[in-house]
């Protein structure tokens, strides 16, 4: 089996897309494409996708094009995969970003699904480090200053008590709790990965996303899921490691004051970057008015990854899981980095 064989655009093709000019979609969609070197990318879809070996069944959409897909999905807030086929098989400006001639259908809506679960983590932190490594390579300096908070997303599914939790973890666990009546792999609905924490005095259901943020260009530079109990302090060495896209060393960290404490202080000077981390106040010692002074300083650059956070919420619904599983919402996370940080280059370079 191949990558299914796209026909060439026909001159009818050409000329309907020639038509389309000044279609704000398609100029959006030309910028995005011209901040981006697309064959470095694919190379690395390739490793998750590989070609079949099988001779028979229909032959496979070629990742690249599946890809383009779910950045379509969100850049423009669609919701679900089968309004997303909907959308490409309905807009003449998708099919003309995906190079998608005029009589090929768009991929079934199962296909996204399928693509999205055979996506590693790990190729999707290379691609956003590729791309961050792209726009560094134009002169950009990314990276000098990072931005780093955390924020809770809610549960895909409805809560339930931390004993009922700890009951369905070990059931799951079991090998008859792994297997339906017929005796095949069970397919589970309940959200297991989310657990429960307490903010501002309220309960929460969920998970917790890390992020890093550039401080000069806003792009996003790590991303990180975890279940909302894991307290943030721990994550701003693994943010910083992953923000290092660049040859060029982070110069300075701001975060808020979850990440006060000795640890963490000690591993930014034990790595030569500024410490903008903002003090807190303890049992024994009230804050002086310089360090005061030093967190509202802080606030005004670190609020920067906040930004990212209510854009997220605001226009990804991103305030609530897509899935039920800890590693497909991590995806989905690095996904939403990867399309904010491809329009973002557009901002910025274009």
């Amino acid at each position: 089996m191949s990558f299914k064989k796209m026909s060439h655009l026909s001159f009818a093709d050409i000329a309907l897309f020639k038509s389309m000019d000044r279609n704000r979609a398609i100029i959006r969609m030309e910028k995005i494409n011209s901040v981006v070197n697309w064959s470095r990318i694919e190379s690395l879809v390739l490793k998750d996708y590989p070609v079949g070996k099988c001779s028979e069944g229909n032959d496979a959409y070629h990742p690249l094009l599946l890809l383009k897909c779910l950045l379509l999905q969100q850049w423009f807030h669609i919701d679900s995969d089968p309004e997303l086929e909907t959308q490409i098989n309905d807009r003449n400006s998708f099919k003309k970003f995906l190079e998608l001639p005029m009589d090929e259908l768009s991929p079934d809506h199962s296909t996204f699904s399928r693509f999205r679960s055979r996506l590693s983590k790990d190729t999707m932190k290379a691609i956003n480090h590729e791309l961050l490594s792209q726009f560094s390579s134009r002169g950009l300096a990314i990276n000098e200053g990072v931005a780093i908070d955390a924020r809770l997303v809610e549960s895909a599914s409805r809560p339930i008590s931390e004993d009922k939790l700890k009951d369905e973890k070990i059931k799951r666990e079991s090998p008859e709790g792994c297997l339906d009546k017929t005796g095949k792999p069970m397919k589970f609905s309940r959200d297991l990965d989310s657990n429960w924490t307490v903010k501002n005095d309220k309960p929460h259901f969920g998970l917790k996303e890390h992020a890093s943020v550039d401080t000069r260009y806003g792009f996003v530079l790590a991303t990180e899921m975890t279940p909302a109990s894991f307290h943030d302090s721990p994550y701003l060495p693994l943010c910083v490691a992953g923000s290092c896209h660049t040859k060029n060393p982070i110069k300075k960290v701001f975060a808020d004051k979850g990440y006060f404490g000795e640890k963490n202080r000690e591993f930014l000077s034990l790595n030569q970057i500024q410490d903008g981390i903002m003090r807190k106040a303890t049992r024994g010692a009230r804050l002086t008015p310089y360090e005061i002074e030093r967190n509202k300083a802080i606030s005004k650059v670190r609020y920067i990854v906040e930004q990212y956070f209510g854009i997220s919420h605001l226009h990804h619904h991103a305030h609530r899981a897509r899935f039920t599983r800890l590693i497909k919402n991590t995806t989905d996370a690095l996904f939403r980095q990867l399309a904010f940080n491809l329009f973002r280059g557009t901002k910025v370079l274009v």
